[in-house]
């Protein structure tokens, strides 16, 4: 394969990020996610912020899809809004650029400028999206991976607590970037849902590198079984 481009073999991208709020944020623990995810055969790493993105270059030979995540008043696009983020996530060594390509409002940059620069820098970019229509934008925009990773965040796309398996089968059949599915994907059959649904990759994060979530899964299904038998002491 070339530099930087995903492999052609279909297989698992493990997204590896804390947010400053989170337990895991900052002091590589990040980086270590992503040796971990390489071991067990991951073929990619997700992974947010410049201080992350080179973390984890420098301990992992794998494909590192690069973004960030910031506010910006007045809008709802939330990853890799500007050309500043663009600009921050190739100088961090990224291979692929993730970017928000939803239709809900104009950038001061276009995402196709975006996507445009991102190619004269010699990077491969990736489109978050949340519908079929996006995806078609994207598509001819030049991008060359399109990720379901916004079904479900804006408004008008699917509200389901299950991966968006039909909006993977219908980019597949409908576009000529690469899809990769992401987004609600928590268990191993999930995953393989989604290849069997078209994916060419499949994105799993909170499942495996956001512990807090995992936990929260586990407390919240032992209180509503404790509930159901009567609650009650322990006597352990």
């Amino acid at each position: 394969m070339s530099a930087g481009r995903l492999p052609a073999v279909r297989g698992l991208i493990v997204s590896c990020q804390a947010l400053e709020h989170e337990p895991l944020f900052g002091g590589g623990t990040m980086a270590q996610m992503a040796r971990a995810a390489e071991q067990a055969g991951a073929i990619a790493i997700r992974t947010n912020g410049v201080d992350d993105i080179r973390r984890i270059k420098n301990v992992t030979a794998l494909p590192v899809i690069g973004l960030i995540k910031r506010d910006v008043p007045g809008s709802a696009i939330f990853i890799t809004p500007t050309l500043d983020e663009v600009e921050a996530i190739v100088e961090a060594g990224a291979d692929i650029v993730a970017l928000d390509v939803t239709l809900r409002e104009e950038r001061d940059v276009t995402a196709r400028e975006l996507i445009r620069y991102i190619h004269s820098c010699g990077r491969l970019a990736m489109a978050d999206v949340s519908t079929l229509e996006e995806g078609w934008a994207a598509d001819r925009m030049g991008v060359d991976y399109i990720g379901t990773t916004l079904s479900g965040y804006t408004p008008y796309s699917l509200q389901s607590e299950e991966p968006d398996l039909e909006l993977v089968a219908q980019l597949k059949r409908r576009v000529r970037a690469g899809v990769i599915a992401e987004g609600r994907i928590w268990t191993p059959a999930q995953a393989a849902a989604a290849l069997e649904a078209g994916a060419d990759y499949v994105v799993v994060g909170s499942a495996i590198t956001r512990p807090q979530l995992i936990a929260a899964r586990f407390v919240e299904a032992v209180r509503a079984a404790a509930d159901s038998t009567g609650g009650g002491e322990s006597h352990g």
